[in-house]
């Protein structure tokens, strides 16, 4: 097993989990080869990853298992996290932060990983919902199928984000979920809710954070700030090298930033797929005719989601690509994180791959991206759009 792309899938993930957003293994079907064990992506198919072979797969976890008992094998928690994932190899790793991985994979939380954990791991990563489902069991740290707060808040505290931005753990918004006395359990269906919207308030809270004078504007800066550290799974390269001059540009010259535009910005964002559409219906489904903001707008009038300063912003950041004040759908790539999501779905195949071939041995640690560390120096940037499980 090639402990750098497990890694990299494992870590992969997280970011989305941290930020809550909601992301679906879809548009890709991935399908292991059983005799060149490499992976072959169609672009038809219903999004689900091929289970491991069985045997195969209990060799990779007894190479990695230390302990005995009764006569079965097991991983401990440095087995699986430090020796299995090539995580937290330092000395001085935090052994808080190891457990916390692990316990992902330790459903029974007695602190050893079995080959039937390690097995039902690998099986969740095939479904649909791997990222939720996965970030439900990092939360729940008791394995008793819910959430509660106090679970939510003990991950959430061993993040930098929150070290840097701390959330308020008494806002309402925390006891609308778990009620006001915080006492409330929460689902996995329930959960994935929360995380999504949870998302969403974390950036609105540090806006209010950076708002000192309660005026309802913020530097270009901390709008940069806020972007990156909290909406980065958000930013192509495009975006992320354009947050500065786009909030100037889009509040006329102004090196402020108001919350309607913040709000925006990210609601912009959040629905390029959306923006596709409304560009390829005013274009008949050509992808290379130039289309003005008038005729964008009128395109859009049949999608009220989108709202006339989401054009203005739309139109501003392809301005900042080329300058010519329309819009090919080539910008709208530029601007979409889908690249971003295929990246985090070709990683889950990659695991697949490596975890049918003990010998498979590829190193996928050429790029990193700005992400969070924990608190005790062990950077989650070793490899591409690093984040899986602890942030």
């Amino acid at each position: 097993m090639a402990a750098s792309v497990s890694s990299s899938v494992f870590k992969e993930q997280f970011e989305l989990v941290i930020a809550a957003l909601a992301v679906e293994i879809q548009e890709n079907s991935y399908v292991i080869d059983e005799e060149s064990e490499k992976i072959n992506i169609s672009q038809k198919g219903s999004g689900y990853l091929k289970r491991a072979n069985t045997e195969r797969l209990h060799e990779i976890f007894n190479q990695y298992a230390s302990q005995e008992k009764n006569g079965e094998r097991f991983m401990t928690s440095s087995d699986f996290v430090r020796t299995y994932l090539g995580l937290y190899t330092n000395p001085d790793y935090n052994p808080d932060s190891v457990n916390l991985l692990a316990g992902i994979v330790d459903t029974s939380k007695d602190g050893l990983i079995s080959f039937a954990e390690f097995q039902a791991f690998e099986g969740l990563l095939c479904v649909p919902d791997a990222l939720y489902k996965t970030a439900f069991q990092l939360f729940d740290t008791n394995g008793n199928g819910m959430v509660a707060f106090d679970e939510f808040a003990e991950v959430m505290r061993k993040t930098e984000l929150h070290r840097r931005m701390p959330f308020n753990m008494d806002s309402s918004f925390i006891k609308l979920y778990f009620g006001k006395d915080k006492q409330r359990l929460i689902s996995y269906a329930e959960f994935s809710q929360f995380l999504h919207d949870f998302h969403e308030e974390y950036a609105t809270e540090a806006f209010k954070k950076f708002d000192k004078d309660g005026q309802g504007f913020i530097s270009a800066l901390d709008f940069q700030d806020i972007m990156l550290s909290i909406k980065s799974h958000l930013l192509t390269k495009d975006v992320r090298d354009n947050l500065v001059a786009a909030a100037s540009t889009g509040q006329g010259g102004r090196s402020k930033v108001s919350f309607p535009y913040f709000m925006a910005f990210n609601s912009l964002l959040n629905n390029m797929e959306l923006i596709k559409r409304i560009y390829l219906n005013a274009t008949n489904g050509h992808r290379f005719e130039e289309v003005t903001k008038e005729r964008f707008l009128h395109s859009a009038q049949m999608m009220s989601q989108i709202t006339p300063l989401e054009v203005d912003i739309l139109f501003q950041l392809c301005d900042l690509l080329h300058q010519t004040g329309k819009i090919v759908y080539s910008d709208l790539v530029a601007l979409t994180p889908e690249q971003y999501f295929k990246q985090i779905t070709k990683r889950l195949a990659e695991i697949k791959a490596v975890s049918v071939s003990v010998a498979t041995q590829e190193d996928h640690s050429s790029q990193s991206t700005d992400l969070p560390e924990l608190p005790d120096g062990n950077n989650l940037q070793q490899s591409n759009y690093v984040s899986f499980v602890v942030q």
